[in-house]
């Protein structure tokens, strides 16, 4: 998000889009600034969705400070090498593919040493003092309750007040007091990943007994628990409520694999953090005898042979990492268990899953999905639609506009229509993609350029996602057909499809030369 005051510019994170793979291509889309005429960046939190794009902004000639507070920085210095090596290794990946032999080599979006140098730019500040990143901008920091590190912005730019909430977590969240910050604001920029849903309350207590039930069910069929986790926050949520169960005696105290060297990395930073952090009781719980941190991909592939094991595997919506191996490796197995604990964007792999498809395409092949496919949604590090309330309602007065960013089409729509309805602002804005607003002091946000359609067109579920469920199924739909003669039909009528969008675009073609 840019903010421009005179002749200075700031951004408010610069993250990685995440989902299908049309929303990915956004990631290689021009910057709709230039990079070398930015002086600061203030960043929420460390989550690749807030932070994943810094090392290509770097790398188009951002020489300015990254601001975050402390452990931010600690786990950036992870997180973005990580993300780095990626995108290298993402690429490497899908140039070797026998169906991408006569086409032009995908170049990664950065590398590494990209992520390392931006990294270096990074600039610590405390929590609630005034800093200013740059002239004409002050800002100051508040805790969001979402993960180590995390905050909400506050700005100050001439006579005008705006709050950013960043990414925020849910009351009573493990580790963390609730998220916090001043009232009365011109305009309040506020997240929106859960706007239209309410989940039942949940103590830290419950939750573990909801992860004791599904851990001895999974075990008790005799295969694998998988599952997929983010490495920041959600692996360090699961090892706490892990080793509590594993000491008490309420689940057996089998082989927990966390298979990520990035989630080892970050267990490593919130260790450091460890007397900052709330329910560790003053212990160092990630060193259970029963954890076993797998850093070499040797050690890695050597899992593909365990059974009864419990596995947590990055990235946590299976469109990255070791995770899509152990999905190979267990999705067809009827004795094994996936466990989502974790927010699915619409298009992503883990999404697909959870939404019940029977076959999935990894890496170009078909997976038949067998396994039992479980969720616990009491895991999540953002706030609900009664949370995301009540932090609005704390903020009183909002003078000028409310804008709903960081969500779905459906959970920016709810949560709209419940601030207009309680009337939270004289105006609640859900911005698209490429949109510009004028933001005075005690006055509504006025639009000063609209969005690009085709942007928002990329937003959820893609023709590509409508492929791999489609090329999955493919030949056992056309088995089902009766006889030998109405599957070629079949398969002809499929052609004639296909030819005529082909006949098409020569057409057009033909039509632009000018005949």
């Amino acid at each position: 998000m840019e903010f421009c005051h005179a002749d200075k510019r700031i951004l408010v994170d610069c993250g990685l889009f995440q989902g299908s793979r049309t929303l990915e291509t956004l990631n290689r889309s021009p910057f709709a600034f230039d990079a070398r005429q930015v002086d600061a960046v203030i960043l929420t939190h460390a989550h690749i969705d807030h932070c994943g794009l810094l090392p290509r902004l770097v790398a188009e000639g951002f020489a300015g400070d990254i601001w975050c507070t402390e452990p931010t920085a600690a786990l950036l210095e992870y997180m973005l090498a990580d993300a780095g090596r990626i995108q290298e290794g993402d690429a490497a990946r899908r140039n070797r593919r026998k169906d991408r032999a006569d086409l032009p080599d995908i170049v990664p979006i950065y590398t590494e040493q990209d992520a390392i140098t931006a990294w270096k730019q990074t600039r610590e500040v405390a929590l609630e003092e005034w800093f200013e990143p740059v002239a004409g901008f002050k800002a100051r920091l508040w805790n969001a309750g979402h993960i180590l590190g995390s905050a909400s912005v506050e700005l100050s730019v001439g006579d005008t007040h705006i709050l950013c909430s960043g990414d925020l977590g849910p009351k009573n969240k493990a580790f963390y007091a609730d998220p916090e910050s001043p009232a009365a604001f011109d305009h309040v920029i506020c997240e929106s990943t859960y706007g239209d849903r309410r989940r039942d309350v949940v103590t830290l207590a419950e939750r573990r007994t909801l992860l004791e039930i599904e851990i001895k069910a999974a075990l008790a069929r005799g295969g694998n628990l998988i599952i997929p986790v983010f490495a920041l926050e959600r692996t360090q949520e699961l090892l706490l409520d892990l080793a509590m169960l594993i000491e008490t005696k309420r689940i057996a105290s089998v082989p927990v694999f966390i298979d990520s060297p990035l989630a080892t990395q970050a267990t490593g930073v919130f260790a450091r953090y460890a007397d900052t952090l709330e329910d560790l009781g003053g212990e160092n719980i990630f060193r259970n005898t029963a954890f076993h941190f797998v850093d070499a991909t040797a050690e890695s592939i050597r899992l593909n042979s365990v059974s009864g094991a419990i596995i947590l595997a990055a990235s946590g919506m299976c469109e990255a990492g070791r995770i899509r191996h152990h999905l190979k490796h267990n999705l067809y197995r009827r004795d094994a268990t996936i466990l989502f604990v974790g927010f699915q964007a619409e298009g992503t792999l883990g999404r697909v899953i959870l939404d019940g498809a029977k076959r999935v395409r990894i890496w170009g092949e078909d997976i038949v999905v067998r396994a039992q496919i479980r969720r616990i949604d009491s895991y999540s590090a953002h706030a609900d639609q009664g949370d995301l309330m009540a932090w609005l309602e704390a903020r009183q007065p909002i003078a000028g506009s409310l804008f709903l960013d960081h969500g779905e089409a459906a959970s920016i729509e709810a949560l709209r229509q419940l601030a207009s309805t309680q009337r939270l602002a004289p105006v609640v804005i859900a911005p698209e993609l490429g949109e510009t607003y004028s933001l005075a002091a005690g006055q509504p946000a006025r639009r000063t350029k609209t969005g690009d359609p085709h942007l928002q067109e990329a937003i959820g579920r893609d023709w590509q996602n409508s492929y791999a469920d489609f090329a999955a199924n493919l030949k056992r739909e056309l088995a089902e057909i009766a006889d030998a003669r109405s599957r070629e039909r079949a398969v002809a009528d499929m052609r004639k499809v296909l030819d005529s969008y082909k006949e098409a675009r020569a057409e057009q073609a033909f039509r632009r030369r000018g005949h």
